[in-house]
């Protein structure tokens, strides 16, 4: 992969900065007196209003099921961000389910970045985390975070448990197609088509394959947004939280360093990420997705360029569709 100049979960020499909260909370007459009173009224104290101020934007929804479980993997960055010194406070943004959502996701993937971008450029937080898992969220939610260019972290929800039925592991959802041909073929029973369906998504968490979902979460990590884990630890797994916990933390030294995304997300960290979509066999989508991420910061991303890349990076990696085993399997040893 091409040298990489910065990662959020690497250390810097950068200054601290002006802090935008401070500012926020300390304004003159009336402006800061209100902010100050509101504030106050959800239970927080003077003592809180002297800490860096992290917003935990969340895509949490009981219409998308992959990041269902984010309410909890929030509570754990907040624990992070008290124990760094930070005063986390948490909001929302719209939540793409590819499932719930008609005729496709895709159409309001643009209208999440807005979402975001606007949201984080309206408040007075001094960094992010986002907190994203179903396909269209984490790429929204990245295009919305460059163009605020205000530090930030992604912090994905994580991969389901693998799928199984009578033994045979199963990956949401490429098995889905392949049950239904069956059933149309007439070799598997509507009996046993109703059971597979109880047994394919067995857990919170996005598509245990490597779809969209599993490929955009991986590649935050080879752009430097994101920590090592992002994209494979399970959704049900503690070691989730634990990331969480430590992106907490981290994001409240940021946040006082003043490393923004521009400075993460060079052409060489797409350059990585193009090289890692390549190494594990990744969704097509990530060619939609990342030149809306680049374009958010200046930076071309032809489809020669993928091309090229892909030619000299070999497929290391078996995972589902193009392979044989789901992401869980692979991360068991982390």
């Amino acid at each position: 992969m091409a040298e990489q100049p910065h990662s959020v979960d690497a250390p810097t020499d950068a200054p601290s900065v002006t802090s935008r909260s401070h500012a926020f909370y300390n304004e003159s007459l009336v402006a800061g007196f209100t902010h100050r009173a509101f504030t106050k009224a959800m239970g927080f104290d003077d003592e809180d209003l002297q800490r860096p101020v992290i917003g935990i934007c969340n895509t949490y929804s009981e219409l998308n099921n992959c990041n269902s479980n984010l309410r909890e993997v929030a509570e754990a960055v907040k624990r992070g961000v008290w124990q760094a010194g930070g005063f986390p406070l948490e909001f929302p943004t719209i939540s793409l389910g590819e499932v719930f959502l008609s005729p496709t996701s895709m159409l309001y993937r643009n209208l999440a970045a807005m979402d975001t971008e606007e949201m984080i450029r309206g408040q007075s937080i001094d960094g992010v985390v986002l907190l994203t898992n179903c396909d269209k969220t984490t790429p929204a939610a990245l295009m919305g975070a460059v163009s605020a260019d205000l530090p930030a972290i992604m912090l994905s929800g994580g991969p389901m448990l693998n799928g199984n039925y009578r033994g045979q592991t199963m990956g949401a959802c490429t098995d889905c197609r392949r049950l239904s041909d069956e059933v149309r073929a007439g070799t598997m029973s509507e009996e046993d088509y109703r059971g597979a369906e109880n047994g394919v998504v067995r857990s919170k968490g996005h598509c245990m394959v490597m779809g969209t979902a599993s490929t955009m979460n991986s590649l935050m990590e080879a752009l430097g947004i994101a920590f090592p884990g992002n994209g494979a630890i399970p959704a049900a797994d503690s070691r989730r939280l634990q990331l969480a916990e430590r992106v907490g933390r981290r994001i409240v030294s940021l946040a006082q360093e003043g490393v923004r995304p521009s400075r993460i997300i060079t052409r060489q960290a797409l350059e990585n990420a193009i090289t890692l979509l390549c190494a594990v066999g990744g969704s097509t989508n990530a060619v939609v997705h990342l030149p809306a991420i680049a374009g958010r910061l200046g930076i071309d991303l032809p489809l020669d360029l993928f091309s090229e890349i892909s030619k000299r990076t070999p497929l290391i990696a078996n995972m589902r569709p193009s392979g044989n085993l789901p992401m869980p399997v692979g991360f068991q040893q982390f």
